[in-house]
């Protein structure tokens, strides 16, 4: 009689904060593996990922939906905690999610702060959760700011990945938890300094473009959709990082760049703000280079080495 194989189970919240949904479409989206493989299947043999919470396909809602995570929060058990959507900041009114026993609103930026000191690491799926995004655009009313400073700001020192996007790829985030269940959190020499796997955003999307002869032949398009290098029409390929020309979207079909349509840069922390307008260019000697601060942790955008934080 064969020994049943132990499964090793690996609780999971995801948590919704300022968001579009975008994240959690694009992740059901996913085909290889696809998100029954993750949570069903086994992927990783012997490991199991029991995802608790997570409000667009979970069949409750309301209070009932609320109790779990409640009930999560309070048992501390240990569990993988993803944020998707930039944390408002400037008043619990910009964005709750239920209510407290005496009945004032259960801030977002609170209750991620609360999750994140049981969890065993944070992964912040999206380029909102990972940065602030869209949400933390100029002039930023709510004050949305992503998973990795709230967190700095309120002396919680669980590890976060940020897995960034708009959305992002399926497989960064699933490679990004299996990386997690099989092999541990990543280390400092796995990641960059805005926190991204290397793994998939080692390379700048200008080194592995389809169209990358055509910059070196000085071929530009001169209107979306032309034959021809879109740098001239804004594409931010230069300064961004991920593999979408290789990885591309909805099973390996098309990317923006394959569509007709420059990069927007959506991986990196500078996205909007720099990026827009999106179909401006940007001179090479202005284009923005990431790096941390020594000091404070923040991520700072240098478009000159001299300009480096600690130099």
């Amino acid at each position: 009689m064969a020994r049943k194989q132990q499964v090793n189970e690996t609780p999971a919240i995801w948590y919704q904060a300022s968001a579009c949904s975008g994240c959690a479409v694009s992740l059901l989206n996913g085909a290889a593996p696809s998100v029954k493989a993750l949570l069903i299947d086994q992927v990783v043999p012997g490991q199991h990922v029991s995802l608790r919470f997570q409000p667009t396909v979970m069949a409750g809602a309301g209070e009932a939906a609320l109790q779990v995570l409640d009930a999560a929060q309070e048992a501390q058990e240990g569990y993988l905690l993803v944020v998707e959507g930039a944390i408002p900041t400037a008043s619990d009114w910009y964005g709750f999610v239920g209510h407290k026993p005496d009945g004032s609103p259960y801030g977002m930026a609170e209750r991620v702060i609360g999750l994140a000191r049981s969890a065993l690491a944070v992964v912040a799926v999206g380029t909102c959760a990972a940065y602030g995004g869209m949400h933390g655009a100029h002039p930023n009313p709510t004050g949305c700011k992503g998973v990795g400073e709230v967190l700095r700001e309120a002396g919680v020192d669980t590890p976060v990945v940020n897995v960034p996007g708009c959305p992002p790829h399926p497989d960064w985030f699933t490679g990004t938890v299996v990386d997690i269940l099989l092999h541990g959190l990543p280390g400092a020499e796995a990641v960059d300094a805005a926190g991204r796997p290397l793994r998939f955003y080692g390379s700048l999307i200008h080194d592995l473009c389809e169209r990358r002869s055509d910059f070196e032949a000085h071929k530009f398009a001169r209107a979306p959709g032309e034959p021809g290098c879109l740098y001239e029409l804004g594409c931010k390929g230069p300064f961004t990082h991920a593999d979408c020309p290789e990885r591309q979207f909805n099973q390996g079909t098309s990317w923006c760049v394959k569509a007709g349509g420059p990069c927007q840069g959506c991986t990196e922390p500078t996205f909007p703000d720099v990026q827009c307008p999106l179909y401006r260019k940007i001179p090479y000697d202005a284009q923005p280079r990431i790096v941390r601060d020594p000091g404070s942790g923040e991520l700072v955008a240098v478009t000159k080495p001299s300009q480096e934080a600690g130099e």
